[in-house]
């Protein structure tokens, strides 16, 4: 009795040990990610001619984009690289190529020293760290998914986008220190380089770290029995056998993406260019509520081990798209800091029910021998396409003076997922996570189905 007890909690130590390395990895590669959002303010004169702050806005906004062009890449690359020879390698490889991307930004000359080089190396970056981000993602969700205990993992599964957010609150705590101590002109000079240099620092610490995880024990099976009988791992045949799994994803990311990004990256722009709200207050307003926003993820993924992912969807679902334009149209006529924050708390809490357990319900649509693949691919794809391109639609519509055009745009993406929400079945249940690794059960195509 007292050996099984000791095992189980040196098992459960075991889970938190890999689940924290792992995070800790996500959070440098997300930290990095969104310096490049949070500091566009500063060094968006730095690497496009001078004239006007919304047009220079776009030109990084469209970089920012064209970074979300290379994530299907990745999630293809680096998805089939987890499914073929393991989750941890490729965790370790994705961190390192984040690592170079942050410190390229961080040493290139600005537009006034090397001219038209400097927008084009730092497209270069933005699409290497893209390419990182991409196969970080379906590779992340698919490690903390197998490693974690069975009846806890909508619990620790959340800390990817704990680690997530945790990288955009290290990201904007940073934009605020330097708020603090420097002045504006010495922010927009050299002082936004500070944060891309600490983020390459960061991201070789997490490559360390993740060299010492655990290779996740369905994968290990999974390999050795197709070793044994030298059945394929990865690769878009294998894919292939699995189009609706695949259709879902891009339908359950969809409202998500567009959504998250909204009440998280643009705001912050919203916030200044519309509501009129100054910088330096809009940064504290994010931080504030995002420091909340992190602390309700792993409420809500166990919750979701209670009750199930499906009631979490169909919250976020029916909340995005009945109330994503009525806080917006408040916020854009809104001054005060207090009532800002709450605003966007508000969005933010509507998110939760997607963040907090979009990485499980992926992860339990698919096999262990496809898994990273099938999570980081289509849900790249749609990421591409529709996230990555949310800050950039907003600012041109705001810019051709059609701003409240963008609002039913995002409602009516939430719309969309939750017309898939609501016909999905409950993937909790007869998930290929809980089966015996390497089964047969777990490889079951008829399993894994719609309502």
């Amino acid at each position: 009795m007292t050996r099984s007890v000791t095992h189980s909690r040196s098992g459960e130590r075991r889970v938190i040990s890999n689940v924290a390395k792992g995070s800790i990895g996500n959070l440098v590669e997300w930290y990095d990610w969104y310096t490049y959002a949070a500091f566009s303010i500063y060094f968006a004169a730095t690497f496009f001619p001078k004239g006007n702050p919304t047009v220079q806005l776009l030109n990084t906004a469209a970089i920012f984009a064209v970074g979300f062009l290379m994530r299907p890449l990745g999630g293809w690359l680096f998805g089939r690289f987890a499914d073929k020879f393991g989750r941890r390698t490729s965790l370790t490889v994705s961190v390192t190529l984040m690592a170079f991307g942050s410190l390229l930004i961080a040493v290139t000359p600005g537009y006034a020293t090397i001219g038209v080089a400097a927008p084009v190396i730092l497209v270069l970056a933005r699409l290497l760290q893209g390419l990182s981000v991409g196969g970080e993602y379906g590779t992340s969700a698919t490690y903390l998914s197998e490693v974690a205990s069975t009846g806890k993992r909508g619990f620790y599964s959340s800390f990817q986008y704990v680690t997530l957010i945790a990288g955009q609150l290290i990201a904007l705590g940073l934009q605020i220190v330097l708020q603090w101590v420097l002045t504006e002109q010495q922010l927009m000079s050299w002082g936004w380089r500070i944060a891309f240099g600490i983020g390459a620092l960061g991201a070789l610490v997490a490559m360390y770290l993740r060299r010492s995880m655990d290779e996740s024990e369905s994968y290990r099976a999974e390999a050795a029995k197709g070793d044994q009988a030298g059945e394929p791992r990865g690769g878009l045949r294998l894919l292939m056998q699995y189009p609706r799994q695949c259709l879902l994803v891009v339908g359950l990311t969809l409202g998500g993406t567009v959504t998250f990004y909204t009440f998280t990256t643009y705001l912050q722009r919203f916030m200044h260019l519309t509501s009129g709200i100054p910088n330096s207050t809009v940064t504290i307003i994010n931080f504030a509520a995002l420091v909340v926003f992190v602390a309700l993820q792993p409420l809500a993924g166990a919750l979701s081990d209670r009750i199930g992912r499906r009631p979490l969807l169909m919250f976020f679902g029916i909340g995005a798209t009945v109330c994503t334009a009525p806080l917006l149209m408040l916020l854009a006529n809104t001054r005060n800091a207090l009532a800002a924050f709450a605003i966007m708390l508000a969005g933010l809490v509507i998110v939760t029910g997607y963040t907090s357990i979009n990485a499980i319900v992926k992860a339990e649509l698919f096999p262990t021998s496809i898994r990273a693949l099938g999570v980081g691919l289509p849900y790249g794809l749609t990421v591409a396409i529709f996230g990555g391109s949310t800050e950039y639609v907003a600012l041109a519509l705001k810019n051709a003076g059609h701003e409240q055009v963008f609002f039913y745009y995002v409602a009516g993406c939430a719309l969309i997922s939750l017309l898939v929400y609501s016909r999905m079945r409950e993937t909790s249940r007869n998930s290929p996570l809980d089966a015996a690794p390497g089964s047969d059960a777990e490889t079951d195509k008829d399993a894994i189905r719609t309502k």
